[in-house]
């Protein structure tokens, strides 16, 4: 069995390339694109209540992708990585730091003054999240692309004077 500590790129590894990104992508758009809005349209969902549901949820997510980025750092810093792509996992990684440790903070604290009834929710601090989950989409987008080039190219016609 090949040692998954030692800097040999492996199928283990070039597969991490292609099947973490893709479920990193899959996990925000199910939260952040899909769940999040939904969730204040349900019957009964009161503002706490979503609120509660939403740092649960997000907590979770966060934690998530911070596993997901642990084990994409790792792939990448095998042999025969392109540059492309590892700067572009290095940026992505980068964003999930500001994301964790910068704007959810700051939105937990939000948080904390509408359960608290001292602010009525009216702010434009979580379109930094969104931003930055935009950003994300984009870069993993680029990332599984990229990645995907290096698996899959298309071999040039070649000319067969029998065919």
């Amino acid at each position: 069995m090949a040692n998954v500590f030692s800097s040999q790129d492996t199928r283990l590894s070039a597969g991490a390339r292609v099947i973490l990104p893709a479920i990193w992508l899959g996990l925000i758009i199910g939260i952040s694109l899909i769940e999040a809005p939904l969730k204040f349209t349900a019957p009964g969902i009161t503002i706490p209540l979503g609120l509660g549901i939403g740092r649960l949820v997000f907590t979770a997510m966060n934690w998530v992708e911070i596993g997901i980025a642990v084990i994409l750092l790792w792939s990448v810093l095998k042999d025969h990585v392109g540059r492309l792509y590892r700067w572009l996992a290095c940026g992505m990684i980068a964003v999930l730091i500001i994301k964790v440790t910068v704007i959810r903070p700051l939105l937990n604290n939000r948080t904390d003054a509408v359960l608290a009834g001292v602010d009525d929710g009216g702010s434009s601090l979580h379109l930094f999240y969104i931003a930055a989950d935009g950003i994300l989409i984009l870069g993993l987008v680029t990332m599984l692309i990229v990645a995907a080039r290096r698996w899959v190219w298309v071999r040039p016609a070649v000319d067969n004077p029998h065919s």
